[in-house]
C-alpha cells in the first residue's frame, strides 16, 4: 500500500489544522500520513485539545509548527489549506502534488462564554471530520 502525504495549513496552526491532522491520522490509519503547520503558530489553542479528546482522537506528538519546517524539504501529495487567510499566503510548495481549499470558520476567534467557545470548535471538529470522511472516500 502506498502511503500518501497530507499537509494541513492554516494561519495558527492551534486549531483547525491540528484538528485535522489528528483526525485523519484517526479515520485513515496507515493510508495517509498527516502533517500540519501555519503561517504564524500560535501554539495548539486548549479547546482544540478538549474537543479531540471529547471524542477520543489522540492528538499525542502534535504541537504548533511553522510551515518553513516543511518547506523545500517535504513533498507531500496534498497541500490542504482550512482557512481563507491560510490560502491566500500560502507559500508556494515546489513539488507539492494537488492543493485544495477546505474553508472552515475560525473557532478561536469567537467571543464569548467558555460553553459559547466550546461549542465553536465542536462545531468546526465535526465538519472537518466530515469533510474528511468524504475526502477519503474518494482518495
Amino acid at each position: 500500500m502506498i502511503i500518501k502525504s497530507v499537509l494541513f495549513l492554516c494561519t495558527g496552526n492551534s486549531a483547525r489544522s491540528q484538528m485535522a491532522e489528528a483526525l485523519l491520522r484517526h479515520r485513515a490509519g496507515k493510508q495517509f500520513a498527516a502533517f500540519s503547520a501555519g503561517i504564524d503558530p500560535k501554539g495548539i489553542n486548549p479547546f482544540t485539545i478538549h474537543a479531540l479528546d471529547e471524542i477520543g482522537v489522540s492528538h499525542v506528538g502534535q504541537y504548533s509548527k511553522h510551515v518553513d519546517q516543511y518547506l523545500g524539504k517535504v513533498n507531500f501529495d496534498y497541500l490542504i489549506t482550512v482557512c481563507d487567510h491560510a490560502a491566500e499566503n500560502c507559500p508556494v510548495f515546489l513539488g507539492a502534488g494537488q492543493r485544495l481549499q477546505w474553508s472552515f470558520d475560525d473557532p478561536a476567534a469567537v467571543v464569548g462564554s467558555p460553553d459559547d467557545k466550546m461549542q465553536a470548535f465542536r462545531r468546526v471538529r465535526d465538519q472537518i471530520d466530515q469533510q474528511i470522511c468524504t475526502w477519503m472516500q474518494t482518495n
